[in-house]
């Protein structure tokens, strides 16, 4: 059984074909409905009560949403513009609202599950949340520069208590004061988490697994509609493939990279939830088939 924890945010994303308004979003949306696609997923979250109804059936239809609490106020807002064809994200507006230093509360019945997925969030939050959990199996973290900002310390002593972090390749750098990201990795395993997997957005990602590297190219895709939300994506595929998969060796985090590309591909090509929403598993498999056989060489797969 796996867990998501994040941020719910009602979007308003200004793209160079147009604007989406305040559609569902959120760190902890799009790692769930990514997960889904591979395991039953538990979120928790908080959201005003300004949320459309229509946001909790969405969510509903596809996570277990009892940890997700409604509390008087307004929703998590986030603004921000693509430029230049989508290389250059410019954040406008970022409101917490209720989510600020709001007291989560993990559910009884979420308390003994194996994986965790603390996503991006107040990462003071995530501690306190992770210590209401009895004895996780696997725990992944991810941040980004807003609270690398903002609580450092705090972003350490989390990294200090989980199995992984996942996080992008410049909030690494950021994080850790290195341009390297090999040193990046050495670094943030130094603090204590035993593997790092650093998202390249289009190009890919790479795990690091102790002293292995294991570098894997992103998924060609024919047209980009909305970035919002693929590497929420890629890590909550991260997560639900493992959690299928009841393993977090080296192979099985190896593929489960393999499927968090392939989902964060879905989630670029409409706005929105739009790529994910409907994704069946046959759609995901069909694509990693199509992945295995462009990173194929020589009749051998660099992942089976």
């Amino acid at each position: 059984m796996l867990v998501v924890f994040g941020s719910l945010v009602l979007d308003r994303i200004h793209a160079p074909d147009g604007t989406v308004w305040d559609e569902l979003g959120g760190s902890s949306t799009y790692a769930a409905l990514a997960a889904s696609r591979f395991t039953e997923t538990r979120l928790i979250s908080v959201a005003g009560t300004d949320l459309p109804e229509s946001y909790a059936k969405i969510l509903s239809g596809c996570v277990d949403i009892n940890g997700l609490e409604i509390v008087e106020g307004r929703t998590f807002r986030y603004e921000a513009r693509y430029e230049d064809n989508f290389d250059t994200r410019v954040d406008l507006v970022v409101e917490p609202n209720v989510s600020l230093e709001y007291q989560h509360r993990v559910p009884e019945e979420y308390r003994g599950s194996d994986f965790v997925y603390l996503a991006n969030m107040d990462p003071v939050q995530q501690i306190s949340l992770l210590g209401q959990f009895e004895h996780p199996k696997f725990v992944m973290c991810d941040t980004i520069s807003y609270w690398i900002n903002a609580k450092k310390d705090s972003v350490v002593d989390l990294i200090s208590m989980v199995d992984a972090v996942i996080i992008n390749d410049d909030e690494a750098r950021h994080l850790t004061g290195s341009h390297s990201l090999i040193e990046c990795a050495g670094t943030i395993s130094g603090w204590g988490a035993r593997h790092v997997i650093i998202k390249k957005a289009e190009h890919g990602s790479l795990l690091f697994c102790g002293e292995e590297v294991y570098p894997l190219p992103g998924f060609p895709v024919d047209g980009v509609e909305d970035p919002t939300g693929a590497g929420d994506s890629f890590a909550g595929a991260v997560m639900g493939y493992l959690d299928s998969a009841g393993s977090v060796g080296t192979d099985e985090l190896r593929r489960a990279c393999m499927y968090g590309n392939v989902l964060g591909s879905f989630a670029v090509g409409r706005r929105g939830l739009g790529g994910l929403i409907n994704l069946t598993r046959a759609d995901i498999e069909e694509r990693v088939g199509a992945y295995r056989r462009m990173i194929c060489l020589n009749g051998n797969y660099i992942v089976k």
